[in-house]
């Protein structure tokens, strides 16, 4: 029995490990240039502000703020996601892959935050792939034309 119930918690432990290695790889991908600030400034996200917080300064941010400014976030990014300049609107593999691991992220992050454990690291995680998300809009967005204008040139600077 003993036995049995260690090979199910290592094997456990590999399958999340791959799904964290596979969900990660996306995520190193290198942009051609900063897409991300024009729908970040469009639509008003707040991640950016929660991640130079935590990166920067070191401060902790308030929970109940910071857990719903990442959800609205990434209600907004995906929803930008799936339906902004896109032929067929549905997501990719890896996006859909990226928005499960977001769901069980942002569950590590409320049950760290029970138990009193860490928060940080979970946080910049979310970030990042909401990062990632806005950098895909903002590629789409940026590739769009009409006449001689690109759609990233409306963008207003507030």
């Amino acid at each position: 029995m003993f036995m049995a119930v260690l090979i199910l918690m290592v094997y456990t432990g590999l399958l999340v490990y791959y799904i964290q290695a596979i969900c990660q790889r996306p995520l190193r991908r290198q942009f051609a240039q900063k897409f991300y600030q024009a729908i970040v400034k469009t639509n008003r996200l707040g991640y950016p502000s929660v991640r130079s917080a935590i990166e920067d300064l070191g401060s902790p941010v308030e929970y109940p703020q910071l857990i719903v400014t990442l959800k609205c976030d990434f209600l907004a990014l995906t929803y930008l996601l799936k339906n902004t300049a896109n032929v067929h609107p549905r997501y990719t593999y890896e996006q859909y892959l990226l928005i499960l691991y977001f769901k069980l992220l942002y569950v590590s992050l409320v049950t760290r935050h029970w138990l009193g454990l860490r928060e940080t690291p979970a946080v910049l995680k979310l970030t990042a792939i909401l990062q990632y998300f806005a950098n895909v809009v903002g590629e789409r967005v940026n590739s769009v034309q009409y006449g001689n204008l690109a759609a990233s040139d409306f963008v207003l600077d507030i």
